[in-house]
């Protein structure tokens, strides 16, 4: 039986912490899922770490759909939420409620999650009130990048601190089950999370949120050349990878892959039986 946002919440209300991961594909999200992770973001980061792009900004709703429908797939447990892509949401609320729509209706997904506060608000009440579960996310919001001036940590000025308290308040009022906060300074996470009844998910904000999100490239170490300072790594598996294929490149070029372990045998009198031209062919 899958997780539920009351459940998500029932967590916070629990003092039991939330382990949430961003998986794009089958294979992925069941190994995943047997772990026991709760909850399972499909980001639009699957824009960089699946599709090679170098922002989230070139993300379609088609592309977001298509991997939510192979998470779903290879889950049965993790509460799936779908990642609202640039310009789905931003332009009208009837833009957002279809689209958001489209990700329970065609994806399979349990809840969406989009980007912004106080601005936003008002879209977010839209698509709850359309029986649509919502995960804020403020702070750092990747969608954004060329209006915030780069990948920043967001609330170190007094001014953009008081703009999350009160964007965060905004999101919970208009009904949002959950907030992403990212890269945001562990204290002012801190502040947020305790003025909140509904959970609070952090990416680079510290140990006092109610649960943490990462994207499982930056953990497993996927990427050699992508280190975050808000991801630890559990294990190499890039290195891992990269050294079997080297393996079996050089088994293959030295003629010891495959053996008759991995060949397939026959009765080899019927050989016997096939003309030369079949043979030959053969």
């Amino acid at each position: 039986m899958r997780n539920t946002i009351q459940g998500i919440q029932d967590m916070k209300r629990h003092g039991d912490r939330i382990a949430m991961l961003t998986a794009y594909d089958y294979s992925t999200a069941k190994l995943v899922d047997a772990a026991g992770v709760p909850m399972i973001l499909v980001g639009d980061t699957l824009g960089m770490v699946m599709l090679g792009y170098e922002t989230t900004l070139h993300v379609t709703m088609d592309d977001m759909v298509r991997h939510i429908q192979a998470v779903v797939r290879g889950t049965s447990q993790a509460l799936v939420v779908g990642d609202l892509p640039f310009m789905s949401y931003q332009a009208s609320s009837d833009d957002a409620v279809r689209n958001a729509g489209r990700f329970l209706q065609d994806g399979g997904a349990q809840a969406v999650k989009l980007e912004g506060g106080v601005p936003m608000a008002a879209t977010v009440r839209r698509i709850v009130d359309c029986g649509i579960p919502v995960m804020g996310h403020i702070g750092l919001t990747p969608q954004s990048v060329n209006q915030l001036g780069g990948y920043k940590v967001q609330g170190r000025t007094p001014e953009v601190a008081s703009r999350l308290l009160d964007d965060a308040r905004a999101l919970e009022e208009a009904g949002a089950f959950s907030i992403v906060l990212e890269c945001v300074p562990a204290p002012l996470s801190a502040r947020i999370t305790e003025g909140l009844s509904i959970p609070t998910i952090g990416i680079g904000a510290g140990p006092h949120c109610d649960g943490q999100v990462q994207v499982i490239h930056d953990i497993l170490g996927l990427f050699s050349d992508l280190r975050p300072r808000h991801a630890r790594r559990y294990a190499e598996v890039g290195d891992v990878i990269r050294e079997a294929l080297q393996q079996y490149v050089a088994d293959v070029v030295a003629g010891t892959f495959p053996t008759a372990k991995e060949s397939f045998s026959m009765d080899e009198r019927i050989l016997d039986t096939l003309s030369p031209a079949a043979a030959s062919s053969a």
